[in-house]
């Protein structure tokens, strides 16, 4: 029996997704209220875990590591990682790399899930509003990340992605009360996920373009800044698989600085790497490149 398609783009998602707009309410909510809180020990806390889930989790586990395979680790430090991405409160690990998957599949085209052409508001969070989005069952996305769903833990961390943020949160309202809640919890979380929808809108509108891709992704420093390396989208478009995204000396990857760290420490290898080949440029815009292992990049 052939599995079902994901029909992807503002054309197909009809209705409000009730269960994830009630949710990024009271998140929002949550967000605002902790500045009747000031705790410093409390926006400490929420700093560490906006590291933790947006560069540990979305940016080195969810998106380079188990979408692109853009290195390889030990099942333990994946499936830590993983954790880590679950705190961000995008999903679970299938959700999110069958989602991004079609968009570089369909990227600024019919089928793209968040596509700026569709309207800015859309491509930054009206997506995920709508329709079924990011919560189809896992059997409608096996067709997209059949790797993950061949692992019990991924399809475990799927079903259950929300208990880690649960059990995160508790512990924060163990140790420092509300306070410590409102802000490593409902703020860190609604900050990372505005920095990660920026990636969905603003590298698709605005900044420069090194690559001549087929889509409108761009670099875009400031959010590369808040996203740890991400907003250098039209490196990234233009070499899917490098796990290294910021690839001139003044684009800075932190991402790329800790899956080299996991290098250092023998806990990474198969990283993948793209090279820019100078020669290749033209008028400003390089038009091709290569990705060439890790070790062969001087």
């Amino acid at each position: 029996m052939t599995q079902p398609t994901l029909m992807y783009g503002r054309r197909y998602s009809k209705g409000v997704n009730w269960v994830t707009t009630i949710a990024m309410v009271a998140f929002h909510i949550g967000a605002v209220a902790a500045f009747f809180y000031i705790d410093k020990g409390a926006m400490l806390a929420a700093l560490v875990l906006y590291f933790v889930g947006g560069m540990l989790g979305i940016g080195m586990s969810y998106h380079r590591l188990l979408t692109h395979r853009g290195y390889t680790t030990y099942k333990p430090i994946e499936y830590f990682l993983t954790i880590c991405g679950t705190l961000a409160l995008e999903g679970g690990p299938i959700f999110w790399v069958a989602t991004h998957r079609v968009h570089h599949q369909k990227s600024d085209h019919e089928g793209d899930p968040h596509t700026p052409r569709e309207g800015t508001y859309w491509a930054h969070m009206g997506w995920i509003l709508t329709g079924q989005g990011l919560h189809h069952d896992t059997k409608v996305l096996a067709r997209y990340a059949p790797d993950l769903m061949r692992d019990p833990v991924h399809v475990w961390l799927t079903k259950w992605h929300w208990i880690p943020q649960v059990v995160v949160g508790l512990g924060l309202l163990a140790f420092g009360g509300i306070p410590y809640v409102l802000w490593g919890t409902f703020f860190r979380t609604v900050v990372g996920l505005h920095t990660t929808w920026l990636v969905n809108s603003a590298t698709h509108l605005w900044g420069s373009r090194r690559f001549k891709t087929k889509d409108d992704s761009t670099n875009l420093w400031w959010v590369a800044l808040v996203t740890f390396g991400e907003g250098w989208h039209n490196n990234h478009h233009a070499h899917p698989v490098s796990a290294r995204h910021g690839l001139a000396w003044y684009e800075l990857d932190l991402n790329w600085i800790g899956i080299s760290t996991l290098k250092a420490l023998g806990l990474a290898w198969n990283i993948k790497v793209a090279k820019i080949n100078q020669a290749l440029e033209k008028d400003g815009v390089i038009i091709d490149g290569q990705v060439v292992p890790d070790e062969a990049v001087g």
